[in-house]
């Protein structure tokens, strides 16, 4: 098994940890001293993780967070800083939101990072579910936030990630890209009948790529550089890949799915689905392969201490922000009404280590909730320490001591027998 951090970048001194902080200095997100606080944290975390022995740092994007949650505006750009600090982690965008991207602009940023890190990058793609920025970034393609409800608005949205992904693939494979995207209305070369009045033709004939123009010297290809370092590109993962719908497209796609639902019967099951629709394309996964598990993790010497450390500050950011969005559902029991929503106030620790969306405890209470998903997917592949509410939330310190001890006292376990 491979471990990963998944950070949401907090600005120190936002949300209801610090609220004094964060009223005082409103809006928190264009605060410069308050931003840099959150690069040296983050940059600590990189490079104490790069070190102790973690295997990837992934990110997520979001934008126009003026509270200070989720602060992570450009995940491609950001790591490309954490690449310059860190020697060997696997470096994740999770992900980059493709229906609000140029497909072109987005395959060369991909391809610059992958080259920069030499091979470090995995790329995480998503399809955005915050109406408050991806219906403005997403305009020029129709394309409002995914609603996971089969909508007309969540299917194109559905349509144009895939569109968008499919662009990028043809211009990291391909020499010379010529499409025309029906679905983005989106034409290689504009006009697609060709570019006329290219001033270095000669030039372009003898050195360019082949069949850049044609007879008359119009462009009627580009060449999208560079390519990127790996062969053919990164490695493509998803994150919360919940629905059916979504596991079965990155079955199709090769993309590896990070899940987040918490029961571990669930996890299998989603598994299961993934594996199934795998073979259907040629891919024969073992169960848990070429898969990944989110979970939040608080470690400490006891159960007790781990509960009073974690347990205070991360259900209430995590109830009061996450919550609107749905992501309480995660902490459903099955005695809970189904008819009922989750209320922010059953949002609490112990709740949250009953359905195990986290690991709050001693090392080895994390090493059997662990055991527990290695049960059911015996070839789990990845597991990532879900790391909401502590960076940004916790002192520093404690942040690098809880990866210090899952790194000293949890992974070597997994990596050679089994807990």
């Amino acid at each position: 098994m491979k471990f990963a951090i998944f950070l949401n970048p907090q600005i120190p001194g936002s949300g209801y940890a610090a609220e004094e902080n964060a009223r005082a200095k409103r809006p928190i997100g264009r605060d410069t001293e308050s931003y840099q606080r959150l690069l040296h944290e983050v940059r600590e975390i990189a490079v104490h993780a790069d070190r102790i022995g973690f295997d990837a740092l992934m990110m997520t994007e979001h934008h126009f967070h003026s509270e200070g949650m989720e602060f992570s505006v450009n995940p491609l750009m950001f790591l490309t800083d954490l690449a310059a600090r860190t020697e060997r982690i696997l470096l994740a965008p999770l992900g980059l939101v493709l229906p609000a991207w140029d497909p072109i602009r987005a395959a060369e940023d991909v391809a610059l990072l992958d080259q920069f890190s030499k091979g470090r990058l995995r790329l995480g793609v998503a399809r955005g579910y915050q109406n408050r920025w991806m219906n403005v970034l997403g305009q020029r393609w129709h394309a409002a936030a995914a609603r996971s409800d089969g909508s007309s608005s969540d299917n194109r949205n559905f349509d144009v990630f895939g569109e968008v992904l499919k662009i990028m693939k043809m211009a990291w494979t391909q020499e010379t890209l010529r499409y025309k995207s029906d679905i983005l209305d989106y034409q290689v070369p504009y006009p697609f009948e060709g570019i006329e009045g290219w001033p270095a033709t000669e030039w372009t004939r003898t050195f360019g790529a082949p069949d850049e123009l044609d007879d008359d010297g119009r462009v009627q290809a580009v060449s999208v550089c560079p390519r990127p370092y790996q062969n053919p590109h990164p490695e493509l993962w998803q994150p919360f890949t919940i629905s059916d719908r979504s596991v079965i497209r990155a079955a199709q796609e090769d993309i590896m799915p990070w899940m987040f639902t918490p029961n571990p019967d669930d996890h299998a099951a989603k598994a299961k689905l993934y594996q199934e629709e795998s073979a259907k394309q040629g891919r024969h996964y073992k169960l848990g392969e070429h898969t990944g598990i989110l979970k939040i993790v608080g470690i400490a010497d006891t159960t007790d201490e781990a509960i009073n450390t974690y347990g205070k500050k991360i259900p209430k950011d995590f109830a009061a922000f996450f919550g609107p969005f749905g992501y309480l559902e995660v902490l459903r029991k099955k005695e809970d009404d189904k008819h009922q929503p989750i209320s922010p106030e059953k949002g609490d620790v112990q709740r949250m280590n009953d359905v195990e969306m986290a690991l709050f405890g001693s090392p080895d209470d994390v090493k059997r909730g662990i055991q527990r998903m290695l049960d059911r997917m015996p070839d789990l592949e990845w597991f990532g320490l879900y790391m909401q509410g502590q960076q940004g939330v916790l002192p520093l310190d404690t942040v690098k001591r809880n990866l210090e001890l899952f790194a000293t006292k949890v992974i070597p376990e997994f990596q050679s027998t089994t807990f």
